[in-house]
């Protein structure tokens, strides 16, 4: 039987991925909650715990503000929320979140297991401040071989699963996912083009003059002979390689008996394919088949979670995430919340191996085994083989955080030397970059980048497409529309994050949310729309510290736009008109030649400068402002592509797929169809009226 905490919910924890520029910060020290906010926090609990059921369920608290700070589950609700009233034995974190608790929210389950996934469930939409987060959102790339097609697919797939077919991995890395398709490709001939790109090619692409297809959408293989190699494909991804390479030995072997020796040498080279595919992994397991490996180290009160992907016997790569937890929590404590919340959105693989011996191990097991629909075992082996993955996995753990903490003051010295440079007060915590990209005013847009104390936070880039009502050309323009959205927004979210004058509405306790719609049945009443976490009221000093736990802020402390003086005032006239003049703002222009080492900076109150060659504030604005070059420029390719790929088509509602293939068979081009009289519209096999007259209103409306 598993003993529940009874009084101590996890304290904050958050992951980021190890290619992030930051280095990770000091263990969290909340400080002291008062004594008499700690006394209210206490009776509002104790308010609500006396109406409780004992029954396992989800709760919420909620501060002032309506922002949720924590998120917890329980098998009995009535005895884990009346431990938090007892005042005793609590962390300074755990009290501080009772101190700011004003209001709560419950949901009763049928089992504690569904409490563990709904409470997963609520952290990744909610994202409390007290909980587990899990910062990298990015989804892990899988291999997708389609299955809703005569010739299948292959292609590196992120997100849902909603399209037929079959999904390898995870790959800790998208470039370990092109790697092995493009090994793949070589093996199996498969294609890797869109559906609507193969049913309108009329001969062979490259692909299949470089040998790397086999060119079924031209005839030049048959459906049934592809569907063998996709059938071979699949076989090797599901792990029986050793049978498909004996095939392929085998065809290879009988063919040059033949004196086919072209064909044997495509066998032989499809088999050096499949060679490099398993050659390429680092430790390739003997007797584990499928697993997901979880180590975890701790150094000077920092944590470093390792985790391996084993699939097929084969290594698909690893990734190190870096939590932040306070030094109370053990290193097994933080890795069960870690492999709990890890499997929220993506499917767990039959084994999972974790250097640890977890709290509730039984429970996190049951709650995959129910996410997955099927058996998966959870395990801290001890000895043979999968003793020495973990060994490995831990071992990788320790030299990453090694390496992170040798950069522990690198992010925050570079801020702090910025804000010397630049005359501040203090040092930044929250930097944006603003640049702008277009060719003679088409398709402009302008790109945000943000910087913090862990480097450059990209879930917080921005991406503006520029309106039309923009004279084409004008950068001044373009920046001043920008900025006025950007602020402007800023200003209303900043509205709406002040705490509501009325009392807290009194919270229920729900009935038992069925299967599959427990998510959105849980939603009993949403927080204050537009109310982030990190938004700063109107009322704070901001003279006072930043805490070291303090949330990422969503107002920045310094803007840089790359530009000259134009470019400045353009800035600082709409910034004053936002409400946001208060900010520090940097205008930076190129120097003579566009010398990297000359440029000079615009300030409010300061005649234009320069900084030293090699002042380290210097290089790290270049840094920043190259890396906004590159949002932009790389943002705007992407809408410039775009265009030019759109079809007229795709315009019309109603038109999908098969129409478009049928109306462009029969016209031949997109300017033919314009041109087309409702009648021909009419006669276009698979076209009914009502998508004709739909066609012909579309072009000649305009």
């Amino acid at each position: 039987m598993n003993r529940e905490r009874p009084d101590i919910p996890e304290d904050e924890i958050e992951l980021e991925d190890e290619t992030s520029l930051a280095a990770p910060e000091p263990a969290l020290d909340l400080g002291e909650a008062s004594p008499g906010a700690l006394k209210a926090g206490i009776e509002v609990i104790a308010e609500f715990a006396r109406h409780l059921p004992n029954k396992p369920g989800v709760y919420r608290m909620f501060d002032r503000a309506g922002e949720v700070l924590y998120v917890g589950k329980a098998k009995s609700l009535k005895n884990r929320v009346s431990a938090y009233a007892r005042g005793m034995a609590h962390t300074n974190a755990v009290a501080r979140m009772i101190a700011e608790t004003a209001n709560m929210e419950f949901v009763t389950t049928g089992t504690e297991t569904e409490a563990l996934l709904l409470e997963s469930n609520l952290i990744k939409q909610l994202r409390p401040r007290y909980n587990v987060l899990l910062r990298d959102d990015k989804s892990f790339p899988y291999i997708f071989l389609s299955g809703d097609h005569p010739a299948p697919q292959i292609a590196k797939h992120r997100g849902s699963r909603q399209r037929k077919g079959d999904y390898f991995g995870p790959f800790a890395s998208v470039w370990a996912v092109e790697r092995t398709i493009d090994a793949l490709q070589k093996a199996f001939l498969l294609r890797s083009c869109s559906d609507s790109y193969y049913e309108n090619r009329t001969r062979p692409c490259l692909l299949f003059q470089i040998k790397r297809c086999s060119g079924p959408c031209t005839g030049e293989i048959s459906h049934t002979d592809y569907q063998a190699l996709a059938d071979q494909a699949r076989d090797f991804l599901s792990g029986r390689s050793s049978a498909v390479k004996q095939l392929l030995s085998e065809r290879m072997q009988a063919a040059a008996e033949e004196l086919e020796f072209e064909k044997a040498a495509r066998y032989r080279d499809r088999l050096a394919a499949l060679s490099a595919v398993q050659a390429g992994q680092d430790i390739n397991t003997q007797g584990v088949e499928e697993a997901d490996v979880f180590a975890i180290d701790e150094q000077a009160g920092q944590f470093c979670v390792e985790i391996f992907f084993f699939r097929n016997k084969q290594n698909w790569g690893n990734r190190a995430l870096f939590p932040r937890a306070d030094k109370s929590l053990s290193p097994a404590e933080v890795l069960a919340s870690v492999v709990t919340q890890f499997y929220d959105d993506k499917p767990p693989p039959r084994l999972v191996l974790v250097s640890h011996d977890l709290p509730e191990a039984e429970l996190i097991a049951e709650a995959l085994c129910t996410r997955a629909g099927r058996k998966v075992e959870l395990a801290a082996p001890k000895r043979g083989e999968r003793r020495d993955l973990v060994a490995h996995a831990q071992k990788n753990a320790h030299e990453a955080l090694a390496r992170k903490l040798a950069d522990n003051a690198g992010q925050q010295s570079l801020l702090s030397a910025l804000g010397v440079a630049l005359g501040m007060a203090k040092a930044p915590r929250r930097v944006e970059v603003y640049d702008n990209s277009h060719i003679m005013g088409t398709n402009a847009v302008g790109g945000m980048v943000v910087a913090g104390r862990d480097g450059f936070m990209k879930s917080h880039y921005r991406t503006f497409n520029i309106s039309s009502d923009t004279i084409a050309g004008d950068d001044f323009g373009m920046m001043r529309e920008v900025l006025k959205r950007r602020f402007s927004r800023l200003a209303k979210e900043g509205a709406a994050a002040e705490p509501p004058s009325g009392p807290h509405p009194e919270a229920a306790v729900s009935q038992d949310a069925p299967e599959g719609d427990r998510a959105s049945a849980t939603i009993l009443r949403d927080a204050p729309d537009g109310a982030p976490q990190d938004a700063v009221s109107a009322g704070t000093d901001e003279s006072a510290p930043e805490p070291d736990d303090a949330p990422f802020p969503s107002r920045p402390d310094l803007v840089i736009v790359d530009g000259g003086k134009g470019q400045f005032e353009a800035a600082r006239k709409i910034m004053a008109e936002c409400g946001a003049g208060d900010i520090a703002l940097v205008a930076i222009a190129k120097g003579e030649d566009r010398n990297a080492m000359r440029e000079t900076f615009f300030m409010v109150g300061r005649e234009p400068f320069k900084l030293p060659p090699r002042d380290p504030a210097l290089y790290f604005i270049q840094r920043l402002r190259d890396e906004a070059h590159r949002f932009a420029i790389g943002t705007h390719r992407a809408k410039r592509k775009r265009d030019i790929t759109k079809n007229p088509l795709d315009e019309i509602p109603g038109i999908g797929p098969a129409r478009k293939r049928a109306l462009l068979l029969h016209f031949g081009t997109v300017k033919a169809i314009q041109r087309a009289k409702l009648d021909d519209l009419m006669k276009t096999p698979g076209v009914n009226a009502a998508t004709a007259k739909a066609v012909h209103d579309h072009f000649h409306e305009r």
